[in-house]
């Protein structure tokens, strides 16, 4: 039983890394637009990201709703 189980733990370590290294190589491609100001824009909607995501995610590229909708497009398409 305990074989199960570290198996299982394994496999979920496994793809937690993988997911993570995916995520951080698109950050380093994702980049969103900025105007002079240092206003930065969605990189889905255009929009404007607000100051209170970008200072709980200073390295966001897109506003919460794209953002949540991205996240969960990617669960439904093993993304």
């Amino acid at each position: 039983m305990t074989d199960l189980f570290d198996r299982a733990q394994k496999n979920e370590q496994e793809t937690r890394e993988r997911d993570l290294a995916n995520q951080l190589a698109r950050r380093v491609t994702e980049t969103p637009d900025q105007d002079a100001v240092g206003n930065r824009f969605c990189l889905s909607c255009g929009e404007q990201i607000a100051r209170d995501r970008l200072e709980a995610a200073p390295d966001a590229v897109r506003c919460v709703p794209c953002q949540s909708w991205q996240e969960t497009a990617g669960r439904h398409h093993g993304v």
